[in-house]
């Protein structure tokens, strides 16, 4: 986590690109619909971002947990500044020990630091378990079943995605941002394949995992800019839902 640490205020930041409120945060609030009174987990919550807007969307309790100490730190820093009833924990979430079942837990972009198949079921499985039965598990990862053949094809939206050609189970992916001011950053995903995104879910105990594909806020649908982004996206939304 250490490069999280490095890089927490810039990630933090890069909320305020474009395509991160018209498009990755519109898609997961089409996915929850209403989430009033719901008991909500949010792993790999960053600074707390999601976390914010999902207490303020309604949800009775919320909890934000991420490996990285500095992205937690900053998300204190904000509950402590405009208090919401948010809880942060600072642990990995293949160690999730929740104090009672979520009936949602979201994940936004947790699943693609996975390397391996075994780190991915551990993973979908933390999720699982801290689930009730019943309970969906929702989020936003990095689109595997689009791996990038040209880097720049996202520049104009403040991302960068690269890989080697033809990528093979644990290659990274990289992304650059870069902010509204300028400033320019990079961290590391992971690639696997689909089916064995597919796998990881059957054998974490979810029965009806499926990816979901992005939608547009409607009050940018007239926007040519957003074509490129959505016919070629770099990014994708899944559920999936704990069997009763």
């Amino acid at each position: 986590m250490a490069e999280y640490d490095a890089i927490a205020k810039a990630y933090r930041d890069s909320k305020r690109l474009p395509f991160r409120e018209s498009i990755e945060r519109y898609t997961l609030f089409e996915l929850l619909g209403d989430v009033t009174g719901r008991r909500i987990l949010d792993v790999a919550c960053g600074d707390g971002y999601y976390t914010r807007l999902l207490k303020r969307a309604g949800a009775a309790e919320v909890a934000g947990v991420d490996a990285s100490s500095e992205m937690i730190r900053l998300a204190k820093a904000e509950e402590d500044r405009r208090p919401l009833g948010c809880r942060y924990v600072h642990r990995d979430v293949a160690a999730l020990e929740p104090d009672a079942p979520a009936d949602v837990v979201v994940a936004m972009y947790l699943l693609n630091y996975a390397r391996t198949e075994t780190q991915l079921v551990r993973l979908c499985r933390s999720c699982h378990d801290a689930l009730r039965p019943g309970g969906r598990f929702i989020g936003v990862n990095d689109n595997v079943r689009n791996p990038p053949r040209d880097p720049g094809a996202w520049k104009k939206y403040g991302l960068e995605r690269s890989c080697p050609p033809g990528p093979r189970e644990g290659d990274a992916i990289v992304y650059t941002l870069t902010n509204p001011d300028g400033r320019r950053f990079t961290f590391r995903n992971f690639y696997l394949t689909p089916d064995t995104y597919r796998a990881a879910f059957r054998s974490a105990g979810f029965e009806d995992f499926e990816w979901v594909e992005l939608s547009l806020d409607p009050g940018e649908r007239d926007n040519r800019f957003w074509d490129d982004f959505m016919r070629s996206p770099p990014i994708v939304a899944f559920r999936a839902s704990r069997p009763r």
